[in-house]
């Protein structure tokens, strides 16, 4: 998810309960790209499966389109809530699951795979384990080619910066999210970004989201954090060519052991982790110095 951390809403993470879901209804840059990229993809007389349906609001874009729709979701209130808004939207043109995305299993082939499980740095949420396990189901049981998926593909970046984690006199080192638009005035980019990973999801996913990054200063900063930026290609455009996207709320984690640099000088940042981690291990993962031959 995007706007709300649901490390702080007390439920598992692949647990959004109704109000957070509600929430990301409100996010702007998140419905219009997706009402987009649904738009792009889907036809009449296509058969679309929507893994996490969550509100259902993809799967009415889609059903808008002329699809012909199942949803799955199994959080009990998130689903009876879906279904109530589903059936007052597009009557019975979206066939919603009480249902688990990680082991459903569609009875005939479907065209389109709509799969919104999303968290910056592919953290905490179940995006690439639950299309991972969909594809293997899919290919042992139904056979190929592939679905489409909506999201297509995914671009990671990172960045060294200089973040402010002082509020009114009291410092406190905490993860912090922040919108893509707005002026970041506590934030000092020591460097431009660089893409650590890519991905198709119709290609074979990563295991691993790892990096091992060397980065030039443009500025002197006391480098404190690393700032993730995760940009989800929706849908891939032909004519003309291109893609719809959406980029998540940058994360900017704080690291234990900062370093300071001058313009011109190297610093470089490491991490490992498994999609799906906590915070908490990218944190414990983060390590950030001037490479020996720098000095």
């Amino acid at each position: 998810m995007d706007r709300i951390d649901a490390e702080h809403t007390g439920f598992p993470a692949d647990v959004i309960p109704l109000q957070y879901q509600a929430l990301l209804l409100a996010d702007d840059r998140r419905m219009s790209a997706f009402a987009e990229a649904v738009a792009q993809v889907v036809t009449p007389g296509m058969r679309v499966l929507d893994l996490g349906a969550g509100t259902g609001v993809l799967s009415f874009f889609a059903a808008r389109q002329g699809g012909i729709v199942t949803a799955i979701e199994r959080e009990p209130r998130v689903f009876a809530t879906a279904r109530d808004a589903l059936r007052a939207a597009t009557g019975d043109a979206v066939r919603i699951l009480h249902a688990d995305a990680r082991d459903y299993l569609p009875e005939e082939p479907v065209d389109v795979v709509m799969c919104e499980m999303l968290h910056v740095g592919m953290l905490r949420e179940r995006q690439v384990e639950v299309i991972n396990a969909f594809k293997r189901r899919y290919l042992r049981h139904i056979g190929g080619p592939l679905p489409r998926f909506l999201p297509e593909a995914c671009v990671q970046a990172a960045q060294p910066v200089e973040q402010d984690f002082t509020y009114f006199g009291y410092t406190v080192p905490a993860p912090v999210f922040q919108l893509p638009e707005s002026i970041q005035p506590r934030t000092v980019e020591a460097a431009p970004p660089q893409v650590f990973q890519q991905f198709f999801y119709s290609e074979p996913l990563p295991p691993r989201c790892t990096a091992d990054l060397t980065f030039v200063a443009e500025r002197p900063a006391l480098v404190n954090a690393v700032r993730l930026v995760t940009k989800n290609l929706l849908a891939l455009t032909y004519d003309p060519p291109g893609s719809v996207d959406w980029t998540m709320n940058y994360l900017v984690v704080p690291l234990a052991e900062p370093v300071e640099v001058l313009t011109g000088a190297e610093v470089r940042i490491r991490f490992d982790y498994v999609p799906g981690d906590e915070i908490t291990v990218l944190s414990d993962h983060l390590r950030a110095n001037v490479p020996a031959h720098a000095h």
